[in-house]
């Protein structure tokens, strides 16, 4: 029972971090949100730092571990491992929405503690060697790491608003477009 009140509070406070942002939350908001007294959160969480370190290091390391499932690492074929980093990154968006969003919004919080940064500095390591790796075989432009990135978080982060709000309807046919649409954006052709 006490791991389920602990997530209920995490989703709240996701939701509201979503929505709000870190400091336009409060510990009474996340209560009411989450149907529990603030005395509630303070057993679980020493105050809202802890929490929104304790989401972001999670959400880091679940959206990482999906990249990481059946990732073709031993693949020479970039184009392979682009599009496994696509429909995993879509996987992600489509069981936590609001966790790839909250991610995009607070990656460079000043509330982010040291465990957080490291967290976050596994999943860039694990982009920039994808990118490292395609740039030696001239295969990715040779952009910034972090632009590269940004062109991709970018296009599946808009993607993922409009599906959300109902003005782009998500298809298969849709989902591979984009994906190769990005993929264009960033190799060399």
């Amino acid at each position: 029972m006490s791991e389920t009140k602990r997530e209920i509070i995490l989703e709240a406070a996701l939701v509201l971090f979503v929505e709000r942002g870190f400091d336009g939350t409060t510990v009474p908001m996340i209560s009411e949100k989450a149907g529990v007294g603030a005395g509630t959160i303070y057993r679980y969480f020493e105050n809202k730092e802890a929490l929104v370190n304790t989401l972001f290091q999670e959400s880091v390391g679940e959206f990482l571990e999906t990249l990481q499932d059946g990732y073709p690492r031993t693949s020479d074929d970039l184009r392979e491992q682009f599009r496994h980093i696509a429909k995993q990154t879509i996987r992600y968006s489509k069981k936590n929405l609001n966790a790839l969003l909250f991610l995009d919004s607070h990656t460079n919080g000043h509330y982010l503690d040291e465990a957080s940064r490291a967290a976050y500095m596994m999943l860039r390591t694990f982009l920039f060697e994808f990118i490292e790796q395609g740039q030696k075989k001239k295969v990715i432009r040779p952009l910034p790491a972090d632009a590269l990135i940004a062109i991709v978080d970018g296009a599946y982060i808009a993607l993922n608003k409009c599906i959300m709000a109902g003005e782009i309807e998500e298809t298969p046919e849709l989902l591979a477009g984009v994906e190769e649409a990005c993929w264009d954006a960033i190799r060399i052709h």
